[in-house]
């Protein structure tokens, strides 16, 4: 004669807890995401602080809209192929950015990007650049 084990009499709640815990972390991470982005697209910045990448990721932001201040292109960067850890926070990535067009025009690594939001999907004809509010320039 046997005693139920623990995780017959804990498991279902351990991973309830552990499930809402998740849920939490993924909803405080949206609401991060989307006061950057608000802050971002409505004053133009600053940048810092900005939520980490493990953090966009986690709320279904992939990708992170950047602005060449050169050629005024839009581009968009793949959060997911970052080599940089998931610690780092986003503001951190700009100094890394090279806008390819304004390298070719300049014959060296040329920077002159500006951070603009993080999106859930890339830029397509459906799903076009952010405008800055109130209105482009």
């Amino acid at each position: 004669m046997g005693s139920k084990s623990r995780e017959r009499i804990y498991g279902a709640s351990v991973r309830a807890a552990a499930e809402q815990a998740a849920e939490a972390r993924r909803k405080a991470d949206r609401l991060a995401c989307e006061a950057w982005n608000a802050r971002m697209l409505g004053f133009q910045g600053p940048a810092q602080p900005s939520p980490a990448l493990g953090d966009a990721l986690n709320a279904g932001y992939r990708y992170l809209e950047v602005n060449c201040l050169g050629c005024e292109s839009h581009q968009t960067i793949d959060l997911t192929i970052v080599r940089k850890p998931k610690s780092t926070a986003v503001h951190e990535l700009e100094r890394r950015m090279r806008c390819k067009d304004c390298s070719a025009v300049q014959g060296y690594p040329y920077k002159r990007s500006h951070l603009v939001a993080l999106r859930a999907t890339t830029i397509s004809a459906n799903d076009p650049p952010s405008t800055w509010w109130p209105g482009e320039r």
